[in-house]
């Protein structure tokens, strides 16, 4: 077995704290990658304190994993010993259904998709995974992704899961020049839906209830910021958007936001509130409107992600501590006082 550092939560309400543990063994299709970086996401907040139901405890959090890569299988061939490499939400999946096979592993047929963290890994020991907050990882390379060299890697591994879950929608409705995209929210995936869709060349605005995030808007590259608390700027963006991307997590007034798509326009959600939506018919009738969700990529459109960013200089907005400070920040993160994600420096583990 390898030893691992992390930190881990032992229960629902205790705070996250060292802890050494053990990985598996790795296997001739696998690779070694010692972590550098990895970012504090939203969904980590809600499994430690097991808010979907289902946490194994002790939980090693983290998907956001960017490291470089100390060991290799004796199958592998599309990594060697110092690679810059990257592990996003998931680390192994069934490989033989049809989704798999389409680079829809997120969505494995014969539910086989191992998450990089709290996940039983059907695939390999039956062992329960341990995320990003560690030393280290041990992952098949096929789920394992290439770190272009010219990112700052400081600040890549909210792309693994802020940067695919807005790509992925608008690469999937050819989002480009022409189209005009509203972006609902700004925050950890907000911020990555506007830098993208307008490298994508489309015109972007950014919609908020506070008109004290219009400044910041404009810094990321949004072309426009409609106050949805101004009736006289919502009256004049009704049917304007091709596109909205919703980011919002907490309960909303979805049929508000259809009003303001063209016809025949999307509304895309990425963040899901827990409870039940409440939807007009009629808001998505008048105009053949389309009310859809996108999750989180493929390994490949991941990898094409990357590329992306890479070739447009994306990178996310970042705060970089150490671990030691990750409990602080989870609350933060509650209290939306962070620009835009959190990234732990893992070489703080050794202190």
């Amino acid at each position: 077995m390898i030893k691992s550092k992390g930190y881990a939560a032992k229960d629902s309400a205790s705070a996250l704290e060292y802890m050494e543990f053990e990985r598996r063994e790795l296997g001739a299709n696998d690779v070694l990658i010692d972590i550098l970086y990895s970012g504090i996401c939203h969904s980590d907040i809600h499994q430690v304190h097991n808010e979907w139901g289902g946490t194994h405890y002790p939980i090693v959090p983290g998907h956001e994993i960017v490291g470089k890569i100390t060991a290799v299988g004796t199958a592998v061939n599309k990594f060697k010993i110092g690679d810059l490499a990257g592990v996003g939400c998931m680390v192994a999946s069934c490989g033989n259904c049809e989704n798999c096979k389409s680079d829809q592993q997120q969505f494995c047929l014969e539910k086989k998709t191992v998450w990089t963290y709290n996940s039983v890994d059907v695939m390999h020991d039956h062992s329960v995974t341990f995320g990003g907050y560690s030393n280290n990882i041990v992952a098949d390379a096929n789920f394992v992704l290439h770190v272009p060299e010219s990112l700052d890697i400081k600040k890549v591994a909210p792309l693994l899961c802020a940067g695919i879950t807005t790509y992925s929608p608008l690469k999937r409705w050819n989002v480009g020049k022409g189209h005009h995209v509203g972006v609902l929210g700004l925050g950890g995936l907000g911020h990555m839906a506007v830098k993208i869709a307008v490298a994508m060349g489309a015109q972007v605005t950014m919609i908020s209830h506070s008109p004290k995030k219009k400044n910041d808007a404009t810094l990321l590259g949004a072309h426009h910021f409609l106050n949805t608390n101004d009736a006289q700027e919502l009256e004049k963006y009704k049917a304007s958007f091709d596109f909205i991307i919703d980011t919002v997590s907490v309960p909303h007034d979805y049929n508000l936001y259809l009003g303001l798509l063209k016809t025949r326009g999307v509304h895309i959600c990425v963040g899901i509130p827990a409870a039940p939506m409440e939807i007009n018919g009629r808001s998505i009738m008048g105009g053949n409107k389309i009310l859809t969700a996108s999750s989180i990529g493929g390994i490949q459109e991941t990898q094409d992600m990357l590329n992306f960013c890479a070739e447009h200089n994306i990178l996310p907005e970042t705060e970089l501590i150490d671990i030691d400070y990750v409990n602080e920040a989870y609350q933060r993160v509650l209290d939306s006082d962070v620009k835009y994600r959190f990234v732990i420096d893992m070489a703080s583990i050794e202190k």
